[in-house]
């Protein structure tokens, strides 16, 4: 007896179905797509190694560790305070998508905000959770996947996401569901990595000028070369693509130290055009 094979991609899912002549499903067999295992990969860089942990020198969990992490974490980007927007969230349902070590989310959490948050790492939801306890707050803390979330249509007033979604493979994915689960009025903010910046340009230089291949896309060195596997940087068009239908869209480029290192002051100059992070912010139509 014949039997049809047929193939079906669904997210990040590969689908065999073995069907005899009639049509009954004779199996079922699931493997993952280079996608889900690229996501496989970036789970256990973080799970590794928590953003921000590095400057944390106090033992893990610990009062004085994240005390050491949010003061580095402020110093680097004293900017975050200005695009976030702690204080104005007081009283409304907030959304963190990445939450890490937790330094922004237990922002939101003192200004009496009523928190959720995902992380794609069972390490990051623990210490977080762990953060929550130790200062008697409250938040719901989950184990999440950015490009599925786990939350019903409109559920947020304001979703937050800071140097994260760029990350996951399927960052536009990722940017429909923070969409999707924003409530009509509500605010967001977005900060992903440009492609253009000057600290993608130093990657550039020492990956692909330098060691021979100067035909080396960006797209490449950052993938290859900053942070977990996959990272990705976007341009100003992209971006204004997949944010479009929000109202007040703006997107801003911002000089950061990490560009400063490899130019000096020139880069702060020119932030507006080069800057490593772009900041999307912009209000859903009610």
């Amino acid at each position: 007896m014949k039997h049809a094979i047929t193939t079906v991609t669904s997210g990040s899912t590969r689908r065999s179905i073995r069907a005899g002549r009639d049509g009954t499903i004779l199996s079922l067999s699931t493997t993952p797509t280079a996608a889900d295992e690229l996501k496989s990969r970036v789970r256990k860089f973080w799970e590794d190694e928590p953003c921000g942990s590095v400057h944390g020198e106090a033992p893990e969990g610990t009062r004085e560790y994240f005390d050491q992490i949010e003061q580095r974490r402020y110093e680097l980007e004293p900017f975050i305070p200005e695009y976030a927007r702690f204080q104005d969230a007081a009283g409304k349902t907030v959304l963190e998508i990445g939450v890490g070590l937790g330094t922004d989310f237990v922002q939101f959490a003192r200004a009496g905000a009523k928190v959720s948050g995902i992380d794609l790492t069972e390490h990051g939801v623990q210490l977080v959770r762990t953060r929550l306890e130790l200062e008697g707050l409250e938040g719901d803390v989950r184990v999440g996947d950015a490009e599925s979330l786990p939350f019903e249509d409109r559920s947020f007033e304001k979703v937050y996401s800071w140097g994260v979604l760029h990350h996951t493979p399927r960052t536009e994915k990722a940017v429909a569901e923070a969409l999707r689960v924003l409530a009509p009025g509500g605010d967001l903010c977005v900060m992903l990595y440009s492609r253009h910046s000057w600290l993608t340009y130093k990657v550039w230089v020492r990956h692909g000028l330098l060691a021979g291949h100067p035909g080396r896309s960006l797209s490449s060195v950052l993938a290859a070369h900053v942070e977990s596997e996959g990272t990705r940087g976007f341009t100003k068009a992209e971006l204004r693509k997949m944010f479009r239908g929000l109202d007040d869209l703006t997107i801003e480029k911002v000089a950061t130290p990490y560009d400063r290192h490899f130019l000096g002051p020139v880069a702060g100059l020119s932030g507006r055009w080069l800057g490593w992070f772009s900041v999307i912010r912009g209000r859903k139509p009610t």
